[in-house]
């Protein structure tokens, strides 16, 4: 991709409203823009960034045999009065009128829509057990939107749905999905812990947090690091130096961001919205369900708090939304252009992504500007070209060293092989 048609509008300055490393970044380095408090555009860079992650999501959750679809964004009023939500939601829930003066809600979560789909189908055991998944924009009235992608009015979020006979066939796939969550933040390349969480207005019967460890979370994290023993400070109040639950040493505190819930229902929803199947014996019962939520867009975020210095953004290879960045210094160098055109064509048939900087601008503000959208491997074509060398940069590392030309590509792809 050249840089000239890539639309990458990069800041200079720390925007005044942006608080935390993650939003300055996000806005700097040209991946979101704000249209309205708590609501962002993704410009190019941003959408390459969440498509990396929802293939990861993808990839995982097929491991499984979670299966995707798509559900819509307006909700009538009837279904969550049928659950018994649109009372007790609360003010988040975004709400709305059509022309007739029928009420609709925005979905901030879809178990009400997903049991209504399911039950016209699941109507015996022999169709059971059934996971689905899908990844969709999400609405919540938030008073005070803030941090940028960390509370939102609108998100993307992975949302999945699992429904079964037996308890024991519920606690499988809960456990299934536990592992692929667990996969999913370590492909990110993130620092993050699962702990013990409150059900809230979810209900059901037990529930798991992923938290991503960062001074700017919002939760509190109790843990101990001798041991096994990490929870939510609002399942556990314990206070740091307290003996830990499990018997093993005492108990510390980290900030945290959720990044996704997954919680064993039952059968709440199945009960009040009439999902019903017949078991073996020709006995009707409620079919028992399990919800998964990942926060797509707070993964983006989380990534960043965990993955920058002072220069900028510090992509994992997993999420950086190029692999390589080829910077000729002098557009206006015949023989700096014609080299770097080369390197750039090479290296997009050797398999990379590649974007190249093909602006009619100081070394200086180029070189600023990879640092701050930080992709893992920087390729300056300079003066060092007469000679047949390029100089290769880390963004990982920091480390630069010159390459001869006709050893760049298996270069780069062994440096690339090692990055995290």
């Amino acid at each position: 991709m050249k840089q000239t048609r890539a639309f990458i509008p990069t800041l200079k300055e720390v925007p005044g409203d942006a608080q935390i490393v993650s939003h300055q970044l996000l806005l700097r380095a040209g991946l979101i823009r704000q249209v309205a408090a708590g609501i962002y555009t993704f410009l190019p860079l941003g959408k390459r960034v969440l498509e990396k992650i929802e293939t990861i999501v993808r990839e995982e959750h097929a491991a499984i045999d979670c299966v995707e679809m798509f559900m819509p964004v307006l909700h009538p009023k009837e279904l969550w009065d049928q659950s018994g939500r649109w009372d007790v939601y609360g003010d988040e829930l975004m709400r709305m009128k059509d022309r007739h003066g029928r009420d609709f809600a925005m979905g901030p979560t879809h178990e009400e829509v997903v049991t209504t789909v399911a039950k016209e189908y699941l109507n015996s055991y022999k169709k059971l057990p059934l996971s689905v998944y899908q990844i969709q924009t999400k609405f919540r009235d938030e008073q005070r939107p803030r941090f940028g992608l960390m509370r939102g009015r609108e998100f993307i979020m992975k949302d999945a749905y699992s429904f079964h006979a037996t308890d024991e066939c519920l606690d499988e796939a809960y456990n299934g999905f536990v592992k692929a969550y667990n996969n999913i933040y370590a492909r990110c390349g993130l620092d993050f812990r699962m702990i013990e969480a409150d059900n809230g207005q979810m209900g059901g019967s037990g529930s798991a947090e992923f938290m991503a460890i960062a001074d700017v979370g919002e939760d509190t994290i109790v843990y101990n690091e001798e041991g096994t023993f990490a929870s939510n400070i609002e399942v556990h109040d314990l206070q740091v130096g307290d003996p830990s639950p499990d018997g093993v040493g005492v108990v510390k505190h980290a900030k945290g961001i959720e990044l996704g819930h997954v919680f064993k229902l039952g059968t709440k929803y199945s009960e009040s919205m009439g999902g019903f199947f017949l078991d073996e014996n020709g006995e009707q019962k409620p079919y028992i369900m399990g919800c998964y939520g990942i926060g797509v867009s707070r993964i983006m975020m989380a990534a960043l708090e965990q993955r920058n210095d002072e220069n900028g953004i510090v992509w994992s290879k997993s999420l950086a939304p190029f692999d390589l960045h080829v910077i000729p210094v002098d557009v206006n160098n015949t023989e700096q252009l014609a080299a770097a055109e080369q390197v750039y064509a090479d290296m997009k048939a050797a398999g990379f992504d590649v974007l190249i900087d093909d602006r009619d601008e100081r070394a200086g503000v180029k070189f600023k500007d990879a640092d701050l959208i930080g992709l893992p491997i920087r390729l300056t074509i300079g003066k060092g070209i007469t000679e047949g060398m390029v100089e290769f940069k880390n963004r990982q590392t920091g480390e630069s060293q010159d390459v001869a030309l006709a050893d760049l590509k298996d270069f780069v792809q062994a440096q690339y092989d090692a990055l995290t």
